[in-house]
């Protein structure tokens, strides 16, 4: 193991889920490596949000555009603002209803200081709150279908939003030309486009999150996803049709 581990902050997007939170804050309370520091997104939020925050001693921002795209990047920023002379210095990124592993933070930390070129880590979840067997299929078959779909447009992995982490350095260069204001934007697709290519990116499949099951509970919020999904790869395209991505990987191969 690496001597010296760089610091890691935790980015959480967050819009009325406090109770979730809740869970996500102590399960960040409980690793073996704590995060620099933890920044949580207020994005217009009505309910208790900012005060379970502060109540575990997070930061928070305020982000009045409405969207995860803008609640993210403004989390980026916020944690990136702090690092200008630690070029090293690492944002992890999940969603206010995870729960992470103990190990979380400190295995995110390792894999960058083992290789000091890599840019982008990310890897799965697993669905929380059903039994052990529904919950294994039902997240596999929900992020297989993502990592198949988005992986065939994008011409590599594409990165998971709730399981993610990127160098400051990194987010600093490509902060001001993703998607940041396009509420129906997928943003760790848009982050996959400008980042997955001509990049040292990794998906560790044993980085594993739990994730609450409220993508797979209802049609409405499934065809909210597939739309996101259309609307995001069509924002880069003709530019980045995947014959182009493809043919640019087969290129630099």
């Amino acid at each position: 193991m690496p001597s010296e581990l760089p610091a890691v902050s935790v980015v959480i997007p967050c819009k009325d889920d406090a109770a979730f939170l809740e869970a996500c804050l102590l399960s960040l309370s409980r690793q073996t490596v704590p995060p620099r520091e933890i920044v949580v997104v207020d994005n217009n939020s009505s309910d208790a949000s900012a005060g379970v925050a502060r109540r575990f001693g997070a930061r928070v921002v305020f982000e009045a555009v409405a969207g995860i795209p803008a609640a993210a990047g403004a989390g980026y920023d916020a944690a990136a603002e702090d690092t200008e002379a630690g070029t090293g210095a690492v944002i992890a990124r999940c969603d206010a209803d995870c729960v992470l592993p103990p190990d979380w933070v400190a295995r995110i930390a390792e894999s960058f200081a083992e290789d000091p070129q890599l840019e982008v880590l990310s890897g799965p979840g697993v669905f929380y709150g059903m039994p052990r067997l529904r919950a294994q299929l039902l997240s596999r078959l929900y992020l297989g279908s993502y990592y198949l779909a988005m992986g065939s447009a994008l011409a590599h992995w594409p990165f998971f939003g709730s399981n993610l982490a990127l160098r400051a350095a990194t987010w600093r260069e490509v902060s001001g030309v993703v998607h940041r204001r396009d509420a129906q934007m997928h943003d760790d697709v848009c982050l996959s486009f400008h980042l997955g290519q001509g990049r040292r990116c990794r998906l560790d499949p044993t980085l594993v999150v739990g994730m609450a099951p409220r993508a797979v509970q209802s049609r409405a919020g499934l065809a909210l996803r597939f739309r996101r999904a259309f609307h995001t790869l069509a924002a880069h395209w003709p530019r980045e049709y995947p014959w182009i991505r493809w043919g640019r990987r087969f290129a630099r191969a």
